[in-house]
C-alpha cells in the first residue's frame, strides 16, 4: 500500500498544503516545531480514526479556525482509495471513496499504517495499558470483528463494574452470571486473536532485534497468559475465572481479571525489559517490535502497510540509522528528521522540506 498524496487544511499548524509522496523512502525534514510530526499524525488519523497525540479531535484544528480537513489518495492491492475527514468543534465527518462513514469500525482496514515515534517507548517502559493499546490498534486495523468485540466488551465491562458497586448483594449475585455470559463471548474473541498475533509477531521481532544489535542481544516477546484452545473453550475458561472470583471483585468494586488486565512479557537476554532495559535497549526493542508489526501486516493483509517513523533517527547511532533505513526501504516509508540524514545517503529517497507548516519546494 502507498499514499500518493496527503492534503491538510487548517490542521495543526497547516493552513493549506498538499504533500506528494514517492513509493519508497520519503524524508520529511526541517527544524523542530515546523510541522513534520503533524504530517505523521494526519496519516495515522486517516488509518485509525484517532490521533496518537490528541485526546480530543478539536485539538487538531488550527488555532483561530472553525474546522480542519485531512484527506489522502492511496493505492492498495484492491485499487485506489480516497479518505477524507472534516473535524469541527462539535464532531467530525469521514468519507471513504465519497461514502459517509458513521462507525469507527468502517474506517479501519482502508489504509494500513504502522506508526513509530519516541512516545512508542512507552510500549516497553510503561504499564500494561500501553502494551494492550499496541495490540488493540494493530489487530483492529487487520480485523474488524476484533474491533467490534473490543468495543462491546468494554461497554459490558463498564456495566459489570457498575453492578459490583451495587449495595444489594442479592441483586449483584443474581445478575453477574448474566453479564458474564455476554462478557466472556467477546473476551474469548479478544484473547484468541491477541494470542495468534503475538505468536506471529514474536519470532519476527526477535529476528529484527538480532539484526539491529548484530546478534549481541536476544529479544523474547510472549503473552503474560497462555490462551490455548478455540474460542468456545476460552469462553468457558474465562467464565469460570470470573465466577470463582465474585467475592474478590465485589470487595474491590471492579473486575480484576479478563483481557482488559492482560499484559505482554518482553525480555532481553532473559531479563524483564520493563525493569532492566537501558534507554538504548528500550528503543531498539520497541523498533524491532514495530518492524515486526509491518511484516505481520504484510502476512495477514497481503500488502505492506505504510511505515511512519517520526523522529526515530535522532536517538540512534549512525550504524543503526543505516540499518533502519535499509530495512524500511523496500516499502513506502515516511521518515521525519531535522535534516537529510547521513544514514540515507546512497539510498533513493523523496526529500520534502517542511518549514512553518509549509512544504518548501
Amino acid at each position: 500500500m502507498r499514499i500518493k498524496n496527503l492534503n491538510l487544511k487548517n490542521f495543526r499548524n497547516y493552513f493549506s498544503e498538499t504533500i506528494i509522496f514517492g513509493s519508497g523512502l520519503n524524508v520529511l525534514y526541517g527544524k523542530n516545531a515546523q510541522g513534520k510530526t503533524n504530517c505523521a499524525e494526519a496519516v495515522y488519523y486517516l488509518c485509525t480514526g484517532t490521533s496518537p497525540r490528541a485526546k480530543r479531535d478539536k485539538q487538531l484544528i488550527r488555532r483561530g479556525e472553525e474546522y480542519a480537513e485531512i484527506s489522502a489518495e492511496a493505492e492498495g492491492r484492491y485499487g485506489g482509495v480516497e479518505i477524507y475527514a472534516k473535524i469541527t468543534e462539535n464532531g467530525r465527518e469521514i468519507r471513504v471513496n465519497g461514502n459517509k462513514i458513521t462507525r469507527n469500525a468502517d474506517i479501519l482496514g482502508n489504509l494500513f499504517a504502522v506508526f513509530f515515534s519516541p512516545h512508542e517507548l512507552r510500549l516497553i517502559q510503561d504499564g500494561p495499558d500501553e502494551r494492550r493499546r499496541f495490540l488493540n490498534v494493530s489487530i483492529s486495523q487487520l480485523s474488524r470483528p476484533y474491533y467490534i468485540a473490543l468495543v462491546r466488551y468494554n461497554r459490558i465491562l463498564e456495566q459489570r463494574n457498575n453492578l459490583l458497586k451495587e449495595k444489594n448483594l442479592n441483586t449483584v449475585y443474581d445478575l453477574l452470571p448474566v453479564w458474564d455470559e455476554e462478557l466472556c463471548k467477546y473476551a474469548a474473541t479478544i484473547a484468541r486473536q491477541r494470542a495468534d498475533f503475538i505468536t506471529r509477531l514474536a519470532p519476527v521481532a526477535a529476528e529484527f532485534h538480532s539484526k539491529l544489535t548484530d546478534g549481541a542481544e536476544n529479544l523474547k516477546v510472549s503473552p503474560e497468559k497462555k490462551y490455548a484452545g478455540d474460542e468456545e473453550e476460552l469462553k468457558k475458561r474465562l467464565f469460570n475465572e470470573l465466577s470463582n472470583n465474585y467475592d474478590r471483585d465485589i470487595r474491590l468494586g471492579y473486575t480484576a481479571s479478563g483481557p482488559h488486565r492482560d499484559d505482554i512479557d518482553i525480555e532481553i537476554d532473559g531479563a524483564d525489559a520493563k525493569l532492566y532495559a537501558s534507554q538504548g535497549q528500550t528503543r531498539t526493542a520497541a523498533l524491532a517490535i514495530k518492524l515486526a508489526e509491518v511484516e505481520i501486516f504484510k502476512e495477514l493483509s497481503g500488502e505492506y502497510p505504510v511505515l511512519v517513523l517520526d523522529d526515530v533517527m535522532s536517538e540512534l547511532d549512525l550504524p543503526r540509522r543505516k540499518k533502519i533505513a535499509q530495512l524500511s526501504g523496500d516499502r513506502q516509508t515516511i521518515i521525519t528528521c531535522t535534516h537529510a540524514e547521513r544514514a540515507l545517503y546512497g539510498l533513493e529517497t523523496t526529500k520534502i522540506k517542511i518549514e512553518g507548516g509549509k512544504v518548501k519546494r
